[in-house]
């Protein structure tokens, strides 16, 4: 039986706040400059982003749920929000009358097309120009070791 796990050090701990603090403050950041440039919010921005990849600008809404990784609730009350504005609309799947399908439409495409240039700006300017060609080799490793680690499966809970 394993023992107690250890707790971060001191040192880890100020990593993970700094990660952490610096993270946020760059999603702000970000996220001020899509809205100030183009009305979008990030999460208009990544459905809009999915809806542009996909094929005929048309996905099912649990593989988009999926997709941008937001609970299907989450996404929905959403969409309502982005059909009021008329960036999307929702139509009964096709192929399987207990599904919907969010489909680009022609505002929804404008707008992406609109915020993709400045937000690709706002992106190099603060986060790309920050680090050196090495400092980005790092985070991309960094970012590749986190998600396959979470990725696995979570150890069994340690009874108290």
């Amino acid at each position: 039986m394993p023992g107690p796990r250890k707790l971060p050090t001191r040192d880890e701990l100020h990593t993970w706040r700094e990660f952490i603090e610096t993270t946020e403050a760059l999603r702000g950041m970000l996220s001020a400059r899509l809205h100030s440039d183009s009305g979008l919010s990030p999460g208009d921005y990544a459905v809009l982003l999915a809806l542009s990849e996909a094929t005929g600008g048309r996905i099912r809404s649990s593989e988009l749920a999926a997709s941008i990784g937001w609970e299907r609730s989450r996404l929905s009350h959403h969409l309502g929000r982005m059909e009021r504005r008329q960036l999307i609309r929702r139509e009964e799947c096709a192929t399987d009358n207990r599904g919907a399908e969010v489909v680009l439409e022609p505002a929804g495409a404008e707008a992406f097309r609109g915020a993709t240039v400045p937000h690709l700006r706002a992106i190099r300017e603060l986060f790309v120009d920050a680090l050196t060609p090495e400092h980005l080799a790092a985070a991309g490793e960094i970012a590749a070791a986190l998600r396959a680690h979470l990725s696995r499966p979570a150890p069994p809970a340690v009874p108290d």
